[in-house]
């Protein structure tokens, strides 16, 4: 029974536990910086880039169509958007004379936009090429009066002026015959001589348009080896280009975010954020409204400073009139934001993420070496800012924009720095200021999620490692590709990795202090959780849906559930009672492509306790217990099914169990299932690598020894490292 107290303590979830969002301290970025390419260093340094949305055809139309504006979608999408018959569609292509077109003026306007590269569209869905392909007549030299190859033009212009080339390349194409059908997602399966056609073109834009620091694929859903054949085409041609997460299938070197989207946790990942001056649209529209340049160029500068803060890249499109020139709007908003960066660049290219555990109420924070830079977006309360753990003496602040010295009061009070501005030190409406802080002995802080003499390292006390992982853009998901922890411990201990069956068999490499040992789970010894799952009362199941849906989120609260009222947040979505379902049987339901079914049950444990579950899915699957999430992955090989265990710990009394069962691909119907019927057995296995008992903070992580990408989803709930008193 002594094993069931301690599997007690390693599995007891605290019912206030919080999911820490912030991740990564200076040393782990380090440690991993260490380790990278030169090439993607200098790809994560750039910060900032051009992305341009410019078409033949679409932006000759402008998001018009027959005289009347086409409001629905994208403009750079208006023959799908606009259904427009692909010989008009292809007819405008004639029209196409961009004599305001200078691919010098654009990257110099990147340049003074403060912008390190710049990617432009080689091929958008419409399938027309604005390069000189051998393979299709559809493009910008043979189908234009123009007749000539702006990509080519532009990779020579961003030479010239020391900027980096990228371009953008659509795996989706409506004017290549064998690409049918497509469908209203643009996330459709690539036919074999479509791959071909894909792959042959990719080969002639790695080929002859210089060196190119990332290419941009977009839509589409390959298959993986699909995927791994294209980023094998980009590698062995250009092995120094970077390629976008949207090939799928985690093939990419760096994830993508959704359109305009900014996440609110940092990734453990190398990243971008691909946001549009206008949100409405990528291409040119004639008709968009734009407001006030100075408010745009406001919000979109809060952006890249969210995104630099948070350890990504920030691309940031322009749509070109047909004619080649550029919207004096976005003209200006670029211009504008690189004026600011002429005086505060220092805080932004080359600069690490926010090395603090929590974010702040007035603004961001970056850092270099030796170096914390506050970016103030509004004033703080009472002129004071507070930085928590930071044990480095700060010697100097300065205003960034100007170099100028600021007389701030600095004491250190509960472990914090704490900074007291000068009166009437104020942040102005649109206004963002930059305080560089030198920091003499370097920036040390001390982790505010710090264990003190932990006896368990679990996911529960764990800060996770995100990144962003999906089979195609309809199904990435938030991936947790790892755990770290900081602990101080007063005594030396040996450590043992517990764990259930479902890691079983797994790699694992383990990093302590910066020593790492990689460690195959084969089986160790079996540790009887001595349970009595026979206690345990399972309830009736409850579903709710199927609702339209991806992997991450809910339709609805997921604690408290009362299945006698709607659940969704719209009010909607009503719980059905299924007295004909029952645990350890498979069900299967019917369910199109994108949607999701919920599974609601109430089980009653007489003790706190843990207990081992299994799970039969689909294409995702997502498990919430009292309201704390326990797994959400998706089925990366596209299996029928896949199955799982899950220890969980069921508190004394009732307990909600919430699942979310995921379809994606075309398949009628999803199996799933919820089995009681588990061995109740875990493993011990002890580790090589001790812990210090020194006092000081320490450190451990645990990610996949050899993960098919830095993307891919951990999928390892149950490991947990008990560390032994020696």
């Amino acid at each position: 029974m002594l094993y069931m107290e301690t599997a007690k303590r390693i599995f007891r979830r605290a019912e206030n536990s919080r999911v820490l969002l912030i991740i990564l301290g200076l040393i782990i970025f380090n440690v991993a910086r260490a380790q990278e390419p030169a090439s993607l260093s200098a790809w994560k340094d750039q910060k900032y880039s051009m992305f341009i949305h410019w078409g033949a055809i679409y932006s000759t139309l402008g998001g018009v169509w027959e005289g009347k504006p086409v409001t629905k979608g994208y403009s750079e999408q208006i023959q799908s958007q606009g259904g427009i018959f692909s010989d008009e569609y292809g007819d405008v292509a004639k029209r196409f004379n961009p004599t305001h077109w200078n691919a010098d003026s654009i990257v110099l306007l990147a340049k003074a936009a403060g912008m390190k590269s710049v990617v432009m569209t080689s091929k958008h869905h419409d399938g027309f090429c604005m390069f000189h392909s051998a393979y299709t007549n559809y493009n910008v030299v043979d189908a234009t009066p123009f007749k000539r190859d702006v990509l080519k033009e532009l990779s020579e212009a961003c030479a010239r002026h020391g900027l980096k080339f990228g371009m953008y390349f659509s795996l989706i194409d409506w004017h290549f015959p064998q690409a049918y059908p497509i469908s209203s997602s643009n996330s459709d399966p690539i036919t074999p001589e479509h791959h071909a056609y894909n792959k042959q073109q990719v080969t002639e834009l790695m080929t002859n348009y210089g060196p190119v620091s990332e290419i941009w694929f977009d839509m589409g859903s390959l298959t993986a080896q699909q995927s791994r054949e294209l980023a094998d085409v980009v590698h062995r041609l250009q092995p120094g280009c970077m390629v976008s997460g949207r090939l799928g299938n985690d093939a990419g070197d760096f994830c993508v975010m959704g359109d305009n989207q900014y996440p609110d946790y940092k990734i453990a990942a190398p990243w971008q954020t691909p946001a549009s001056v206008y949100d409405e649209t990528w291409g040119y529209r004639s008709w968009q409204e734009h407001g006030k340049a100075g408010d745009k160029a406001h919000e979109k500068l809060e952006g890249l400073i969210k995104v630099v803060s948070r350890g990504g890249n920030y691309l940031l499109n322009i749509g070109p009139r047909g004619d080649g020139s550029v919207v004096d709007f976005e003209k200006e908003v670029l211009l504008l934001n690189g004026q600011w960066l002429q005086r505060n660049g220092e805080a932004i290219y080359s600069a690490s993420a926010n090395p603090f555990d929590t974010t702040f109420a007035w603004g961001e924070v970056t850092t270099k070496p030796g170096k914390l830079y506050l970016h103030l977006l509004q004033t703080p309360v009472d002129g004071m800012i507070t930085l928590p753990g930071l044990n480095s003496r700060v010697s100097q602040v300065t205003l960034l924009e100007d170099n100028k010295k600021i007389s701030c009061k600095i004491t250190v009070k509960n472990g914090a720095t704490v900074l007291q501005l000068p009166a009437g030190f104020k942040i102005g409406e649109k206004d963002i200021k930059v305080l560089a802080l030198t920091c003499k002995d370097g920036v040390k802080i001390t982790p505010q999620h710090l264990l003190k003499n932990p006896v368990v390292l679990n996911r529960d006390n764990a800060t996770p490692l995100f990144s962003f992982s999906g089979i195609d853009y309809e199904s990435y998901y938030r991936s947790r590709v790892g755990e770290t922890w900081s602990f101080t411990t007063a005594k030396p201990a040996k450590l043992r990795l517990i764990y259930s069956a479902a890691e079983k068999g797994n790699s694992i490499q383990l990093t302590l202090n910066g020593s790492r040992q990689e460690i195959l789970l084969d089986g160790g010894t079996e540790q009887p959780l001595h349970n009595q799952p026979g206690s345990l009362q399972w309830g009736p199941m409850y579903q709710a849906g199927p609702f339209w849906s991806g992997i991450d989120g809910t339709q609805g609260n997921v604690k408290d559930i009362d299945p006698a009222k709607p659940w969704t947040n719209k009010g909607n979505g009503a719980w059905m009672l299924h007295t004909d379902w029952q645990n350890d049987a498979p069900q299967t339901v019917p369910m199109d492509r994108n949607q999701a079914w919920y599974i609601l049950q109430e089980i009653t444990a007489p003790a706190a306790g843990a207990y081992l579950v299994g799970f039969t899915s689909g294409d995702g699957i997502a498990v919430y217990l009292n309201g704390e999430e326990q797994i959400v992955h998706n089925n990366p090989d596209r299996g029928t099914t896949q199955t799982e265990v899950l220890l969980l710990p069921f508190r004394q009394g009732k307990n909600q169990l919430l699942v979310k069962f995921y379809n994606r691909f075309d398949k009628p119907s999803t199996t799933w299932a919820i089995n009681r019927q588990v061995p109740q057995v875990l493993y011990s296995q002890p580790v090589l690598l001790q812990v210090e008992g020194s006092g000081k903070v320490q450190t451990c992580e645990i990610r996949q020894a050899h993960p098919v990408s830095v993307h891919r989803n951990l999928r390892m709930p149950d490991l947990s490292v008990v560390m032994d008193a020696k």
